[in-house]
């Protein structure tokens, strides 16, 4: 049998890359993206921006050009955070790079998945369990993080017609670089203190859900907001 091929974007680093390992691990051929930096040693990666439509529907054309066929596994994986802030003092700019990226990215590779995977497939977006858990100072992200989980269940309903599953996981903090970034040493514990078994999860253990979803043991799972969250909410 041929192998089947699986898209990551947002698949350099973090969860993401996480993924991309164990999506190969699982007999998928394997192409993701990235924006900044390209991974050294990597010929199934390629630069795309997902604020940009065009730059989406070109790469899935890319890629069916250089692996022979249409995807069966999307994963919308591509964000952004910013540092958090209380709604009154958070800077407009900031809110509109956050909806630029999470949410109108999240659109883009999700509209064009919808139109490019084998019937059949698997379409996987990542959100937060804070869309569920309020936390002060990340209004403005989670709420582009619940917008996708709009988009999710919408085009679960859409595309069951072709039997192309369609869910989201929404982890709780994950030791990632991202998650890192700005943070102290306190903050971080604080974050880990949130789950009763007092640590952050990490990128492999989301990615395990990832390739859960991707896989036929998930044949009866679709229109879900599945929460590795160590228990978070």
């Amino acid at each position: 049998m041929d192998r089947k091929l699986a898209l990551v974007f947002g698949g350099s680093r973090g969860i993401g890359a996480a993924s991309v390992a164990a999506l190969t691990r699982d007999g998928f051929d394997v192409a993701f993206t990235y924006v900044s930096e390209a991974p050294s040693g990597s010929s199934a990666a390629y630069r795309v921006n997902v604020e940009d439509a065009e730059a989406v529907a070109k790469f899935f054309v890319n890629v069916k050009r250089d692996f022979g066929q249409a995807p069966h596994v999307v994963v919308a994986n591509a964000g952004i955070n910013v540092p958090p802030n209380p709604l009154a003092s958070f800077p407009p700019e900031d809110f509109r790079r956050l909806v630029e990226v999470n949410l109108v990215g999240a659109f883009n590779v999700l509209a064009e998945a919808a139109r490019q995977v084998q019937d059949g497939g698997s379409i996987i977006a990542v959100s937060t369990s804070l869309v569920r858990h309020a936390a002060p100072n990340f209004g403005p992200y989670v709420a582009t993080k619940a917008g996708v989980e709009s988009l999710v269940r919408a085009l679960a309903r859409e595309l069951a017609g072709r039997n192309v599953r369609v869910n989201a996981i929404a982890p709780g903090p994950i030791d990632t670089d991202l998650f890192r970034s700005g943070k102290s040493s306190a903050a971080i514990q604080r974050s880990a203190e949130m789950s009763p078994f007092n640590r952050v999860g990490t990128p492999e253990e989301i990615a395990e859900v990832v390739a859960f979803l991707a896989s036929e043991k998930a044949s009866w799972i679709h229109g879900q907001i599945v929460q590795p969250n160590g228990g978070l909410v």
